[in-house]
């Protein structure tokens, strides 16, 4: 959809290569493409923010609300600031116009592939629903308090929010869609912030509500303080181990963050399924299965998968997306190189280990030895279990 018909001619030109793999449909204005929506089914949506009869957020709102698991991604120019800030809530990734064939082909051809990763339909509706995820309370106070302050201080902003998980995937988000242009991939949320500058996120935080909180019942469902806990830590062991087996930044960076974003999916199904998670949590606790296998048996998927499909709709990096869809099976993804999974699946397991006070032998019984064969690392167990001991994890959120 675009409100201009020689760009709409383009993007027909650019996405011919596409005819045979992809069934598309182009309408002229908002209530056109309502009208097709309402005819058959679509996997994604893309819109310019600008229409002659409705804008793109308004479309895009009623896309949302009357169907939920399409993919929404918005278009637009960098002078149609105070617009684009209007759909941060309603689609799911952001490109800026001009927008060449090969960044909106892998787009919407990453969205499609997310299909796959989620087989239950109610999953997939919550997940393409979510806005923003829900923080915790002390968190949310303190960033309202320095952005609301006279004398707010963006690198305060900054380290409060690379303590939550959901405002740090929602700022990650934002910072590296299109729309605003920054030569390279950010995965420092700290670093987001202070590229992004005060008044925007001022803008992102007070006015559109970029985030929001855990209400006290969703908080005791799954003992969110604890999953931030074991978050943070874990993040900041695997970015030791990554740089203890590769130096390169961008990896060490992608491994923290997939580290502290691996856990995120249980943020999602604390928030809207908190029934459904008190039953989890009781049936690994009785019935002597992991909580991600209970997951399974009573949602048909785990808090990975929902994560990552989270992750991937909001465009963040694919191997940080991968990270969290197989941080509990290593084994069933494909990559045939150290990655940020592979840190993340050894802190995450460490971590845990830290905590059970268990022996040696039992720590190395718990790792995939054929994963950690492919690379060659079946015998770096003992060297990360020491750059664990290292970490210690900052507890109290109110620092």
């Amino acid at each position: 959809m675009d409100d201009e018909p020689n760009i709409l001619m383009g993007l027909r030109r650019m996405l011919r290569i596409m005819r045979h793999e992809w069934e598309m449909r182009f309408a002229e204005s908002g209530s056109d493409a309502l009208a097709m929506l309402d005819r058959e089914p679509f996997d994604v949506v893309v819109s310019d923010i600008r229409m002659p009869d409705m804008d793109g957020s308004q479309l895009l709102q009623k896309v949302k609300r009357s169907y939920p698991m399409i993919v929404r991604i918005v278009m637009s120019g960098h002078s149609e600031h105070e617009m684009i800030l209007k759909s941060v809530r309603l689609a799911h990734q952001y490109l800026s116009k001009p927008c060449d064939s090969e960044t909106l082909i892998s787009t919407v051809s990453r969205s499609c592939s997310l299909r796959d990763l989620l087989g239950q339909e109610s999953l997939k509706r919550v997940a393409s629903r979510t806005e923003t995820l829900p923080s915790l309370p002390s968190l949310y106070t303190k960033v309202m308090e320095e952005l609301q302050s006279p004398d707010g201080s963006i690198s305060r902003v900054g380290r409060i929010i690379e303590k939550d998980m959901g405002m740090t995937a929602k700022m990650l988000q934002m910072v590296n869609s299109s729309f605003f242009g920054l030569p390279r991939h950010i995965s420092d949320p700290s670093q987001a912030v202070i590229l992004l500058g005060l008044d925007t996120v001022r803008a992102l935080v007070l006015t559109i509500g970029l985030f929001s909180k855990f209400d006290t019942a969703a908080l005791s469902t799954l003992h969110v303080e604890d999953i931030y806990r074991h978050s943070i830590k874990t993040g900041a062991i695997a970015k030791l181990i990554a740089k203890s087996e590769d130096p390169d930044k961008e990896l060490v960076d992608n491994a923290f963050m997939t580290g502290l974003l691996h856990d995120l999916g249980k943020l999602v199904l604390a928030a809207n399924f908190p029934d459904t998670c008190r039953e989890i949590l009781e049936l690994s606790r009785h019935g002597e299965i992991s909580f991600h296998e209970a997951e399974a048996e009573k949602l048909g998927a785990t808090h990975a998968e929902v994560g990552a499909y989270l992750l991937g709709l909001w465009g963040l990096p694919e191997d940080i997306v991968e990270g969290v869809a197989f941080h509990h099976n290593p084994g069933g993804c494909a990559a045939k190189v150290f990655s940020p999974l592979t840190a993340v699946y050894a802190a995450n397991i460490l971590e845990h280990h830290a905590r059970s006070n268990r022996r040696m032998e039992d720590l190395e019984k718990q790792f995939d030895g054929e994963y950690l064969m492919r690379f060659h690392l079946d015998g770096r167990i003992p060297a990360w279990e020491k750059v664990s001991e290292q970490i210690e994890c900052e507890e109290d959120y109110n620092k």
